[in-house]
């Protein structure tokens, strides 16, 4: 493979191997179990810096037993999709805030910087390969991948690096989506803190995070709704940001969602929700702190409406009760009146999928 400049590879030196089999798609999946033919992949060493792009059959890595992804958690990822509308474009959504997203991620992983928008373009190429695993008025998920390799150990900058990207066929996330999310909220547990990486897409703030999932699924609930700090304050659903739909202590009509200080990831659909609602000028939109006093106030005074979470793999996903100091609380589900969770889901499908023409998307040319 060809050398690449230090600071960055470049999409023009991608080299393409083709497989000479190819698999058949199951009619019947769960989420991240079904992957695609090909993957990409990008190689970094201090000595020769960036390699060229490849895009090869998808198989297992070779890993050195000490590399430091595995001892130490230098490891980063990101999540998105691309859509097959009607008119057979597929679109990525948003997809430079992924690029951008990782790049502060792997800054504070002490990872190699690399040019986001060379990245996104040998992702394109990647789906376009693929193209024939998107389903029609469906999605396929990419999961673009940062670990730190080598054969040493340490903690300290690795001096190997790889950068990858797979596909795998979208299914359902939650099981129970219709009847609204479940939530088991424990102040003895936290997400992130402040000073931590809660705002950067590492595995370690995932991994950490299981013990306290399989407590609330012993509990009767699906997700860890994490609380933070003395006074509770609400962060994240499970692996979702947080919306609430409610009157708030001021009598207005308010959709407000924990503010962006280190704790919460920046979430794509978050932003696109925040911008989407506030163009609509229809109701108080805030970035603010909501603690779970404030919140079993205003059920208790009937001042909820609805209360929701975001992400890729779920979009829109809304919260039906909560189990909080040994109380469940109901959470309505849908407000009757505008639907709202309803009608931001249907916005969004609709430029994802190209039905509403929107600079948010990224079309995938055919080659």
């Amino acid at each position: 493979m060809a050398e690449n400049s230090m600071s960055s590879f470049k999409a023009d030196d991608l080299v393409i191997e083709r497989s000479s089999t190819l698999k058949t798609k199951p009619d019947e999946f769960a989420f991240g179990t079904v992957f695609t033919d090909h993957m990409l992949t990008i190689e970094w060493s201090e000595s020769e810096g960036w390699r060229a792009p490849l895009i090869k059959p998808f198989g297992n890595l070779s890993l050195h037993p000490a590399c430091p992804s595995l001892h130490y958690g230098i490891q980063v990822f990101e999540g998105l999709k691309t859509y097959c509308g009607e008119d057979k474009q597929l679109r990525l959504f948003r997809p430079m805030l992924n690029m951008n997203r990782m790049i502060n991620s792997a800054q504070r992983a002490c990872l190699p910087a690399f040019d986001p928008s060379e990245f996104l373009e040998c992702i394109k190429r990647l789906v376009e390969i693929e193209r024939h695993w998107v389903p029609h008025s469906g999605s396929l998920y990419i999961r673009p991948t940062f670990i730190g390799t080598g054969a040493s150990l340490g903690v300290k900058k690795p001096a190997a690096a790889l950068l990858y990207v797979i596909l795998c066929q979208v299914g359902s996330y939650f099981n129970n989506e219709e009847e609204g999310l479940s939530l088991w909220a424990d102040p003895k547990v936290t997400r992130a803190w402040k000073g931590g990486t809660g705002d950067c897409k590492m595995g370690g703030n995932y991994g950490c995070s299981l013990s306290a999932h399989y407590e609330a699924v012993d509990g009767g609930c699906e997700q860890v709704l994490w609380l933070y700090g003395e006074d509770h304050q609400i962060t994240e659903a499970g692996t979702m940001n947080v919306f609430l739909f409610w009157i708030n202590e001021d009598g207005e009509e308010e959709l407000a969602t924990p503010p962006l200080d280190g704790i919460i990831l920046p979430g794509i659909t978050r932003q696109s929700i925040l911008q989407l609602t506030r163009k609509w000028g229809e109701f108080k939109v805030t970035e603010r702190y909501l603690t779970m006093s404030q919140l079993c106030h205003a059920l208790k005074q009937q001042r909820v409406k609805a209360m929701f979470g975001s992400g890729t793999a779920s979009m829109v996903c809304p919260i039906g009760h909560i189990v909080y100091q040994g109380e469940k609380l109901h959470v309505p589900c849908e407000d009757i009146n505008s639907q709202l969770t309803s009608r931001i889901a249907k916005e969004l499908r609709d430029i994802q999928y190209g039905r509403t023409p929107s600079d948010w998307t990224t079309v995938v040319k055919q080659g």
